[in-house]
């Protein structure tokens, strides 16, 4: 199982930008698919998060800026992220809770990190 995200980039700040993440590999099922972040100097941080049936959540950062969503028949997670601001840089990683085929046991996964960096 994978998760390849990307979309990250510079932006200035006001601007947006898309991120998106897709799983691949033999899956039996998934459950919630998320965004964390890592700034510089702290710890990874919850973004937003979307349960399989479609209910999101927000960091409290982020809300009324961001949107997430996901494509189940594609397995696909996407954040939309406007109104961006420099406290927002930082790379930013997907997440998603899976159960795999091969071990029919649930795991998290994570890609590998996009950065974005909100810079005039």
């Amino acid at each position: 199982v994978q998760l390849q995200a990307s979309g990250g980039g510079l932006v200035q700040p006001g601007g947006s930008l898309r991120l998106s993440c897709a799983a691949s590999g033999s899956i039996a099922s998934i459950n919630d698919m998320g965004w964390y972040r890592q700034a510089p100097g702290k710890q990874r941080e919850l973004v937003a998060v979307i349960s399989r049936g479609g209910s999101p959540s927000y960091a409290d950062s982020v809300k009324g800026r961001f949107t997430i969503s996901r494509d189940n028949a594609k397995i696909t997670v996407s954040l939309q992220m406007n109104s961006l601001k420099a406290e927002d840089t930082a790379v930013y990683y997907c997440h998603a809770e899976v159960l795999p085929i091969a071990t029919m046991k649930w795991s998290n996964y994570w890609g590998q990190g996009t950065l974005v960096t909100v810079s005039s």
